[in-house]
């Protein structure tokens, strides 16, 4: 069974999000999930029990299971994380460069118009760039 399909389905049962998944060539599986509420150590122990019995079930090879919150650079990669977190501030890479050769956009996260994400990167100028585009998106914690 595909790992991330098998995620997809068990983690909202339990009130969870897939944020990222690693698969790391020495048997290592790494979840990232989140919560409305954020995540706790007692949440994290919660989801490695659960599913170190269901890969036992589902007969997943792995040697070591790590859960962990996505931290507060969260990474975004589907359309709903870039509408939920807008306001936000943001950092992007693109996959191809936007006219004038620039690769990067920072600045507050609009949100999600007809499939592109929009960026405020200055005052009074927005870009947008289309969801295929985006090679990786971050939040930036602001302190």
């Amino acid at each position: 069974m595909d790992m991330q399909r098998l995620l997809d389905a068990t983690l909202p049962g339990l009130g969870y999000e897939l944020v990222d998944l690693e698969l790391g060539r020495d048997g290592l599986v790494r979840v990232f999930i989140d919560a409305p509420d954020g995540i706790t150590l007692d949440d994290c122990v919660k989801v490695s029990n659960h599913l170190s019995h269901l890969f036992t079930v589902e007969n997943v090879p792995y040697e070591r299971l790590e859960i962990s919150s996505p931290g507060l650079d969260r990474p975004l990669k589907k359309e709903a994380d870039f509408v939920r977190f807008a306001g936000q501030q943001v950092k992007i890479k693109l996959r191809l460069p936007l006219e004038g050769g620039r690769k990067t956009l920072q600045g507050e996260l609009r949100g999600v118009v007809d499939g592109k994400v929009e960026v405020l990167v200055a005052p009074e100028q927005v870009v947008a760039v289309p969801l295929s585009q985006i090679d990786k998106a971050r939040l930036v914690p602001v302190f």
